[in-house]
């Protein structure tokens, strides 16, 4: 079947208005995050339930053209970008955005792949639920691309990645088969748990097309602090801390070194700093309760008074309204847009465990200093589940291209601090097309070989985002 024949077969399924192959009409689903790969679709589909991707699939395995699928397109790995000349489709899943079920007695919601993650918290907020997976993207990211990368987000430390959020799924298979694996059931002890081979696949494996959550008690209560800290290794002795003190109720543990606000007022504009002086690094401390009352508050007041005088903190501020706590967070969530601003910046996704935070930062940030003088680092993240953005600045007096010619220098010298660290090159990023060639530098040959065997099993013409997390 020529390609022509294959699009007009699939435009009587889904209607030609959803069967994109103009170059304009394509750009907005043909452009990656970070603007700096190309992506050629040779169409964009926007199929809008799973019978259709289901019978796409079955088509295109069929004609052997490779499916790309994409959810709101705010990855920054490549995991959706079509290389040139291989005539993919890109799969739009953004019709697919029907929540199907919401049981606020069982506790879970079942939504298809398309569902925005905003929404998503939203429906679960009306019905008195919460659903705790949130990220800086939660307004345009989508479900399903979530759950193919396997997103951490603010909120790990407390309730996990996202595959920690999944009871079941349903997934179109490379050959165009639906496997229905929507369980609402917490314990389901009847074999391979099949879900977790789509989780954090990348659509390498196929397509998830809806997904039964858990959901939670909507806090009551939230406090958010701001404290100062000498060094990563007081951070981690504060997190421990924190959480005894606490009686583990602590949502967010998210740690940022002062360039956080120097760099918010000097490249933002923002000049708001809530402690009385400079420190060198701080801690964005968050506690959530179902209960409401004084009692959360008084736990988090005791912890950081305990917490100052025994020098792990050398000062705090506990937010005293919705629009502090707010203002508490931009500091933190302005990090990337900082990053956006230096225009030129190595940016890493890293994890190692969380006692080794403190001698991974010191010996990373010196082999940088001996590698290029004038590199500015600026390491951040969720110290609470191990996963540190380990950014790094071009120096000032270099442009931009200059400095990125070294980046594969850069992140190689991170990279080999991570493997030393026992830690991963990816915590919540993913591997997206960006990270085959290190990963498979990296990765256990036993466990990278199950991987290859598994591709190879469930997706033999090699059709379903290829290229991405592996090299097949």
């Amino acid at each position: 079947m020529s390609p022509a024949d294959l699009l007009a077969r699939i435009a009587d399924l889904i209607g030609p208005a959803h069967v994109l192959t103009d170059a304009a009409d394509m750009a907005p689903f043909a452009v990656e995050q970070r603007r700096r790969q190309a992506s050629h679709p040779a169409a964009v589909l926007r199929p809008a339930d799973t019978a259709q991707v289901a019978a796409i699939a079955a088509l295109a395995s069929a004609a052997g053209v490779p499916l790309i699928p994409q959810g709101g397109n705010t990855g920054v790995v490549g995991g959706t970008v079509a290389a040139a000349d291989k005539g993919a489709f890109l799969l739009n899943l953004g019709r697919l955005n029907r929540i199907r079920d919401l049981d606020a007695a069982d506790y879970t919601v079942t939504a298809e792949a398309g569902c925005i993650l905003a929404d998503l918290q939203q429906a679960a907020q009306a019905a008195d639920r919460y659903f705790p997976l949130s990220l800086g993207s939660e307004g345009t990211c989508q479900l399903g691309g979530n759950l193919s990368s396997n997103a951490g987000g603010i909120l790990t430390l407390r309730y996990g990645n996202a595959r920690d959020l999944v009871l079941g799924l349903e997934v179109v298979l490379p050959d165009g088969q639906v496997w229905n694996g929507l369980r609402r059931l917490r314990k389901d002890n009847t074999g391979y748990d099949l879900k977790h081979l789509f989780l954090g696949a990348e659509g390498t494996l196929g397509i998830i097309t809806a997904a039964t959550l858990k959901l939670f008690p909507r806090p009551r209560q939230v406090e958010t602090a701001l404290i100062g800290v000498a060094s990563p290794a007081a951070a981690v002795a504060l997190l421990a801390q924190a959480r005894a003190g606490t009686g583990d109720l602590l949502s967010a543990f998210e740690l940022m070194p002062r360039f956080a606000i120097d760099g918010a007022r000097d490249l933002l504009g923002r000049d708001h700093d809530p402690l009385a002086s400079p420190h060198p690094w701080y801690v964005l401390l968050e506690v959530a309760s179902g209960i409401a009352g004084p009692l959360v508050r008084q736990m988090v007041e005791s912890t950081l008074s305990d917490a100052v005088e025994s020098g792990l903190a050398q000062d705090a501020v506990l937010a005293e309204s919705g629009e502090q706590r707010r203002r508490l967070w931009q500091i933190r969530e302005g990090l990337p847009e900082i990053g956006r601003a230096i225009d030129g910046a190595v940016h890493t996704d890293i994890s190692v465990p969380i006692s080794r935070i403190p001698d991974f930062l010191d010996r990373v940030i010196l082999a940088l200093a001996d590698f290029m003088p004038g590199l500015r680092p600026y390491p951040f993240g969720h110290v609470g589940d191990g996963n540190i953005h380990c950014n790094i600045a071009r120096p000032e007096a270099m442009d931009k291209a200059s400095f990125l010619a070294h980046a594969p220098a850069i992140t190689a010298i991170i990279h080999a601090e991570v493997t030393r660290q026992g830690g991963s090159i990816s915590a919540e990023h993913g591997i997206g097309n960006l990270k085959v060639a290190e990963m498979a530098r990296l990765k256990d040959p036993v466990e990278l070989a199950l991987m290859q065997q598994m591709k190879a099993l469930l997706d033999p013409a090699g059709i379903m985002n290829p290229g991405k997390l592996l090299s097949l």
